[in-house]
């Protein structure tokens, strides 16, 4: 028992430098270059007000890292429309949708992963790297030294990142993995959502009831809109209340992927925070190891329609 808790008050401390290290960090310029390239070649995005429509609404207030009671600022669902047809003919979501129920939801129970279910992770990939997003990750993480230009050494490395299983309760089977965290969601001893940090997997959560979006979280001045690409969010699963999330809106899992992927490998720390503008917004991305495969990773938007850049004198 003194073990464990020695381990979380290590666990607990390293994530409290990492936030100081996060509020001295400057813009990361050569990454905030690479991922707006990424951005650009992202055709596979999904259109704000086009592909999908969300709506705001209010701000929500705080609530206790594990209190499940939260007062709910939109009466309405976040998504009042995604264009489903669209998904379904591009392979990279099509591919990422049959993943979405592969996994067990609560960590500490052992994941049986089936060879169709291993077949889905590949046929996943091949379609990822595939795409102009992931290609031109690979180049940037060759040219760095941390990549290899062949692609089956390239896969068998983002296969690990992503989908190696390993334990993220103590005294319990393989019960996890990099991609169910970010992508799925997962609870803990039944009492916290953690991870769970894809807009996709949002929208059919709430489409089929299991979720409840209570309010944006923000800073005074920087209230979001339905065009901005990052959103902060607090909502409930299953009963669950996760008091902060955020997520990409409308982004490809080939972006999402390749931004983590590179964030993960051009630094061996545990914890990585890196300072980045990407279009009209300023974001921290977060990364955090478990071994040499993910254990979490997501974007916490700092201000968006460019409200970080310099305001011009009145003339």
């Amino acid at each position: 028992m003194g073990v464990t808790r020695f381990h979380r008050g290590l666990i607990l401390l390293a994530v409290l430098v990492s936030e100081l290290d996060a509020s001295r960090l400057t813009v990361n310029q050569e990454l905030s270059n690479l991922f707006n390239e990424l951005w650009t070649l992202d055709v596979n995005r999904m259109q704000p007000g086009v592909d999908y429509s969300i709506l705001v609404q209010g701000k929500a207030g705080f609530v206790d890292q594990g209190s499940n009671v939260a007062r709910d600022r939109a009466s309405q669902p976040l998504f009042s429309n995604v264009n489903e047809t669209k998904l379904s003919l591009i392979p990279t979501f099509s591919r990422f949708l049959t993943l979405l129920d592969n996994y067990e939801m609560s960590t500490g129970v052992a994941e049986r992963v089936s060879t169709e279910e291993v077949q889905e992770n590949n046929l996943f990939l091949d379609a990822v790297m595939d795409t102009a997003v992931m290609k031109r990750a690979q180049r940037y993480l060759v040219e760095k030294g941390k990549s290899s230009s062949d692609l089956r050494q390239f896969k068998s490395q983002l296969y690990l990142i992503w989908f190696q299983l390993y334990h993220r309760e103590r005294n319990a089977g393989m019960d996890s993995s990099g991609f169910e965290h970010v992508f799925v969601g997962e609870t803990k001893s039944g009492t916290e959502i953690i991870g769970f940090h894809n807009w996709l997997q949002f929208y059919l959560q709430e489409k089929h009831g299991h979720l409840d979006y209570k309010g944006y979280k923000a800073r005074e001045l920087d209230i979001p809109d339905q065009d901005d690409h990052v959103l902060n969010l607090q909502f409930s699963w299953h009963g669950l209340v996760k008091p902060v999330g955020s997520a990409f809106m409308g982004a490809s899992p080939e972006f999402e992927m390749a931004l983590f992927t590179v964030v993960f490998l051009i630094n061996t720390q545990r914890s990585t925070t890196v300072l980045v503008n990407i279009d009209q917004c300023q974001m921290e991305l977060v990364v955090i190891r478990h071994g040499r495969s993910l254990g979490t990773a997501y974007p916490r938007l700092l201000s968006s329609n460019s409200r970080h850049l310099p305001r011009s004198p009145p003339q």
